[in-house]
């Protein structure tokens, strides 16, 4: 079964870190990252503004696995790190997705 993550991080170089190495180790057969996005949270009970990068892992491997990678690697104490299910997904990726 394929499913994404959705992670963000401080800037595009630690995200590109954790892509990259997620692929490498077969964790992750594609990670689409978006370097510069604005996010507005609250932290403390205060609202805060940052940049972040974006990144989007597309993964059949397990999921348990992959979070604690991607904990590992991260900069941020406690990082968003969201599983989301695929429903459908053209056969065609599905079947690169899996080549060795």
């Amino acid at each position: 079964m394929m499913y994404l993550i959705y992670t963000t991080t401080q800037n595009k170089e630690d995200a590109k870190k954790i892509g990259k190495t997620l692929v490498e180790e077969g964790l992750a057969f594609c990670v689409n990252i978006t370097p510069n996005c604005s996010s507005i949270y609250l932290e403390k009970g205060k609202i805060e503004e940052s940049n972040e990068a974006i990144l989007i892992v597309k993964t059949s491997a397990d999921f348990e696995i992959v979070k604690k990678r991607i904990h590992e690697l991260h900069s941020y104490k406690i990082p968003a790190i969201l599983k989301i299910n695929v429903e459908d997904v053209n056969t065609d990726y599905t079947d690169w997705s899996s080549q060795p």
